[in-house]
């Protein structure tokens, strides 16, 4: 075998050939499943988009470099999902740009974290984690309490996923910074914000101090609603296929 590969580097056009073979292999193998992608990825029409407040949080999280040491993504394995919850779906991250899937598990998956704890327990645990877990190695954040949420540029923001295929119109675009405001403000009118994003939107001071609208606030309305933007993984099978359902 060594004496055939020794005989085909002498001859360069031989090599060539050889390579172009092996790597249309290898691409013919990676390539041929995205032919039939509309029949294996999911669709669930009932999906929601990230409100303005959930959006500045996750620009935060991504900020902060939280996903560095936290993945999005809960793999088929059975301990993951005991721990976990159900296994992330390809549908789940389509309006998630960029993903934040991840490989590294320095903490624990946040795939599915919105509504595990309280908003009080996210504050303190950003705030100083050691507070809550002892054992925590995850830096603390409190400047996010203190630092007021600029929303001046939701509105570009939201306009930019739009062009990348996330489904905002133009009322959601014109009101992203207003939106933003009274998602954590209870006591404001949210009549225009729950007619653009659905009953279920959280509406609360998130970081407990309803007089300002903080980073921190953000951020907690991003986590509470991670796993939570479709029902698609807990419906029990797969939501309906895109194509031929």
């Amino acid at each position: 075998m060594f004496g055939t590969h020794y005989r085909i580097e002498r001859k360069s056009i031989a090599l060539a050939l050889a390579i172009i073979l092996v790597a249309s292999i290898g691409g013919l193998i990676e390539i041929a499943p995205l032919f039939t992608i509309d029949e294996t990825v999911e669709s669930d029409p009932g999906m929601r988009v990230y409100t303005p407040l959930e959006l500045a949080g996750r620009n935060i999280y991504i900020r902060e470099g939280c996903y560095a040491c936290h993945s999005q993504m809960i793999r088929t394995l059975q301990d993951e999902v005991d721990r976990y919850g159900p296994y992330s779906l390809a549908v789940e991250s389509q309006y998630d740009h960029p993903m934040l899937w991840g490989s590294k598990r320095t903490g624990p998956d946040l795939a599915r974290v919105g509504g595990k704890y309280s908003d009080r327990w996210h504050t303190m645990h950003l705030n100083d984690p050691r507070k809550v877990v002892p054992q925590s190695i995850m830096p603390a954040y409190p400047w996010l309490d203190d630092t007021e949420l600029r929303t001046r540029y939701l509105g570009d923001d939201l306009r930019a996923l739009r062009l990348a295929g996330v489904p905002y119109t133009d009322e959601m675009i014109a009101n992203a910074p207003a939106d933003a405001v009274a998602q954590a403000r209870p006591d404001d009118d949210v009549t225009g914000l729950l007619d653009r994003y659905g009953q279920k939107t959280n509406i609360r001071s998130f970081d407990g101090d309803s007089r300002t609208v903080s980073e921190m606030d953000a951020l907690v309305a991003y986590l509470q609603i991670l796993g939570k933007l479709s029902d698609a993984a807990h419906a029990g099978k797969p939501a309906n296929k895109a194509a031929g359902s």
